[in-house]
């Protein structure tokens, strides 16, 4: 597969976006788990699972969702 500056932009943008709703989890549960209680802090500890399973199982719920609304991107963690 050749791989052009275009689709190289994209794929950054694309882990970029990912990087950034992980990050919005983990700020949001921490902050949600301050203010209303400790049992917030299980959204962060999800996240936290997910991210360090993702290299092992090859899949993470957030690519999935950004593979099929950028199908014009390289699918990452798509379970392959």
């Amino acid at each position: 597969m050749k791989i052009t500056y275009m689709n190289a932009e994209k794929n950054i943008i694309k882990v970029r976006v990912h990087d950034g709703i992980v990050g919005l989890l983990n700020i949001g549960s921490i902050l949600l788990a301050s203010e209303f209680g400790l049992n917030w802090i299980y959204i962060a500890v999800a996240v936290a699972v997910l991210q360090i399973a993702s290299p092992i199982t090859k899949f993470c719920p957030v690519y999935t969702i950004l593979n099929k609304l950028m199908p014009d991107t390289d699918p990452i963690q798509n379970g392959k």
